[in-house]
């Protein structure tokens, strides 16, 4: 009987291991049997007028010495800052962006380069919280001298409020496509399960470079509408 023992034992969770297997097989089944649900995307959309603009304005001098080129920059610069204040952009919104003195060579024929001068350039971000007075501040700044106007953004300052009224269009876009699905499908739309959101939205709007040559007609400037764009993913549960 003691020898018979051990055997016994053996039978027994051998039986254990073969009736187990299936039920741990089943489990294992239902656990990676991934949830019923309907995804789809949603998109909304809305249309905003920019409430401020962004632009580089600033002057490049050529003269035959650093001095002399930083000395005549530096009086055309104070120029334009002065047509800046005089048009009422504050202080506080002019910055300047880039300031550089470079050499200048020429490079004749079969000889090597000589230094024939120095440039100079001197740029500020200026921030125009009147759109309305845009072209005319463009045309007092071509007057006043400035050589380079460009990088010319229309933005919003508070996107956030607009960009809520695109999330709620995207959420009921969502739901009308579920709802779609599921009557076509025979199916019960249940609650929301999750929703991701698509960071990207529509940048601000660029508008082209000037130089001086449109100095001789007056600025025409248009604003228009900005569209901020909000795309999420949506996944419902199915109703029992």
């Amino acid at each position: 009987m003691g020898a018979f023992r051990p055997f016994l034992y053996g039978v027994i969770l051998l039986a254990i291991a073969v009736l187990g297997a299936p039920l741990q097989a089943q489990a294992q089944q239902s656990q990676s049997l991934p949830q019923a649900r309907i995804v789809v995307i949603g998109e909304g959309s809305v249309s905003v007028a920019p409430d401020y603009a962004q632009i580089t304005c600033g002057v490049s001098t050529k003269a035959k010495t650093a001095k002399e080129a930083t000395d005549a920059n530096s009086k055309a610069m104070s120029a334009v800052t002065a047509a800046l204040l005089s048009s009422g952009i504050e202080q506080k919104d002019i910055q300047t962006t880039r300031f550089s003195v470079q050499p200048v060579y020429v490079q004749p024929p079969n000889a090597e380069a000589k230094l024939s001068g120095f440039t100079v350039t001197n740029q500020v971000g200026v921030t125009i919280r009147q759109i309305a007075k845009l072209g005319d501040i463009l045309d007092r700044l071509l007057t006043a001298g400035a050589t380079d106007i460009g990088n010319i953004e229309f933005l919003r300052a508070e996107p956030s409020k607009a960009l809520d009224q695109a999330r709620q269009a995207a959420i009921a876009d969502a739901r009308r496509k579920a709802e779609i699905y599921a009557r076509a499908s025979d199916l019960a739309l249940g609650r929301v399960a999750w929703i991701t959101e698509d960071a990207a939205h529509a940048p601000p709007m660029p508008f082209g470079g000037m130089r001086a040559a449109v100095a001789a007609a007056p600025v025409p400037v248009a604003a228009g509408e900005d569209t901020l764009q909000v795309r999420i993913t949506v996944g419902f549960d199915i109703a029992p």
